[in-house]
């Protein structure tokens, strides 16, 4: 023990300062109560309605504190608004394990905590979205949508982080500024553009599988209650031996699922373009709590040349004859946010936040991800975001790491040497946890290359999904298509129909059919509107 003078009085909390103010706390000035309003000084404010002024015209005086701090606070009351995802709603639940995979023990796959015993519960806090759109865009956009899910377990957080959809555009993280870049609005006009949109996908095949969900009625979900969620990327599951299988996880609503035809969304859109989020904080407000059951595929570890695609593809499902949906647990959300910018907004996710017995695979999407998440919450938050009570852990902290912007407690533990942020150490600093399970080692060999996988596959799994679609989902599919590509250069054009016959013929010969009808269509009403405004025209005096 070192001889250095322990500080006395530290809290648990692991702050120096004792009996921080808040709004519960029962210390009052003369003529306070509960409700008066205050400064965040806490100093009373007596006129909330004048700032300080020579005579009651003005001019105003610098020494205006209370307006200085109430405007400049203000002024700063926003935060950078998420480049993906800005759009979101959240509510708080809990999740609540089966101790099962299908009908085996889960302890068989992985040893992390929060599945293993039957009826055991873990906080969550979910965060849906869309995805390429501002923060006050309509939610009846056709957009994947996100579906984050933050588990306060007791080893730590973690973050299942995913979409509704089941496949990406891409599958290579070096792709994805150039994605959203061409999903954004034209640096130029600031506006959306499908032709810069197929421009890109005309020169990404991978993509087609995506397309053809999002450009269906499952590119628009009619609510955030009514859709499916999935973990999109490959993981893995290790147990209590080091072994590690892959998995892939999907949220099922147990509400059932509820998508929109274009023609509904506009509708919807012309009267609330906040129609999910009010949905589901009003289903929660009445008691309605919405579920979702977790279910799993898992596969060996490995490369499995006998499959027609890599099994880390992002593009590719698994197929569910090969790989069943195993059910590991269900979700319940019971409780809306107190305050939409403290917890939603605030809210921040990484696919690098794993506990013990998960892990990652090689997935290339996953990898870039899990650096590109993190970083934009220290980008957007700050360097301390996980001190913010949304996203910090319901369990023990004890870190040495200091300082950075807004930092509002130290994570000292009790009993620690405050003079040593630093490990190791042999004056009563922090010291490494033991290890309860052996580490996965998988073992990795081979020459540092920029290669594409070998088996691509761009088109076999988009044909399948096009076929499988019912009449009515195939002909909402090539309306979409043909109202998005029939304004695009020509050669956007080929490319795409390219693209659509190799998934099959009929899809191909479908969009290529009615873009030439919609460009006919459209030069003949273009003409008529002319006509129709200068019948309709009358003079009018200037005023």
């Amino acid at each position: 023990m070192s001889d250095q003078k322990q500080p006395k009085n530290t809290s648990i909390a692991g702050t120096a300062v004792e009996g921080v103010g808040s709004p519960a706390d029962t210390r009052f000035a003369p003529g306070e109560q509960a409700q008066t309003l205050t400064t965040r000084q806490g100093h009373p404010v007596t006129n909330n309605q004048n700032l300080r002024t020579v005579g009651n015209r003005g001019p105003a005086t610098l020494e205006n504190y209370h307006f200085i701090e109430k405007l400049s606070h203000f002024d700063r009351e926003r935060i950078p608004e998420r480049v993906v995802h800005a759009r979101g709603a959240g509510a708080h639940g809990y999740f609540e394990a089966y101790g099962k995979v299908g009908d085996e023990p889960i302890s068989r796959y992985t040893r992390a905590k929060l599945f293993q015993e039957p009826g055991k519960r873990t906080p969550v806090f979910v965060r849906f979205s869309t995805v390429g759109h501002g923060g006050h865009s309509p939610e009846t956009l056709r957009d994947p949508r996100g579906f984050a899910v933050k588990f306060y377990t007791e080893d730590g957080n973690w973050d299942l982080v995913g979409n509704n959809l089941k496949v990406f555009f891409i599958r290579d993280a070096i792709k994805f500024p150039d994605l959203i870049h061409s999903q954004k609005p034209d640096p130029v006009t600031n506006i959306q553009s499908q032709e810069r949109i197929f421009d890109f996908f005309c020169g990404t095949p991978e993509a087609l599988h995506m397309i053809t969900l999002l450009y269906s009625p499952w590119g628009i979900p009619a609510s955030y209650r009514h859709m499916q969620g999935s973990g999109v990327n490959t993981y893995k599951w290790v147990n209590d031996k080091g072994e590690a299988v892959l998995v892939k996880y999907h949220w099922e609503p147990l509400q059932g699922i509820r998508n929109l035809t274009q023609a509904e969304a506009e509708a919807i859109q012309a009267k609330n373009f906040n129609h999910a989020t009010q949905d589901l904080y009003e289903a929660i407000e009445r008691g309605d709590y919405p579920q979702w059951e977790l279910l799993v595929q898992i596969m060996p570890d490995g490369e499995h040349p006998e499959l027609d695609f890599d099994p880390l593809d992002d593009t590719k499902i698994w197929p569910r004859d090969q790989f069943p949906w195993l059910p590991v647990g269900r979700m319940t959300l019971n409780r809306n946010p107190e305050n939409y910018f403290a917890e939603v907004e605030q809210a921040a996710f990484g696919t690098g936040v794993l506990v013990d017995g998960l892990d990652f695979s090689d997935d290339k999407m996953l990898q870039g991800r899990t650096f590109a998440y993190s970083d934009t919450q220290r980008y957007r938050i700050g360097p301390n975001y996980l001190q913010l009570p949304i996203n910090a852990p319901k369990k023990h902290v004890a870190t040495n790491q200091r300082d950075g912007q807004m930092t509002y407690r130290v994570d000292t533990a009790p009993g620690q040497n405050p003079h040593v942020n630093y490990e190791p150490s042999t004056l009563n600093g922090l010291s490494e946890a033991p290890r309860q399970a052996p580490d996965h080692t998988p073992y990795i060999a081979g020459n540092l290359v920029r290669q594409s996988i070998d088996r691509t596959n761009d088109f076999k799994q988009a044909g399948e999904q096009y076929r499988a679609f019912e009449d009515w989902e195939r002909d909402e599919l090539i309306s979409n298509l043909v109202a998005s590509l029939k304004d695009t250069a020509q050669h956007i054009q080929d490319k795409m129909i390219e693209y659509f016959t190799q998934a099959d013929p009929d899809y191909g010969r479908r969009v290529r059919e009615g873009i030439a009808q919609a460009r006919q269509s459209d030069a003949q009403k273009k003409a008529e509107a002319v006509q129709q405004a200068e019948e309709r025209s009358h003079e009018a005096q200037p005023y």
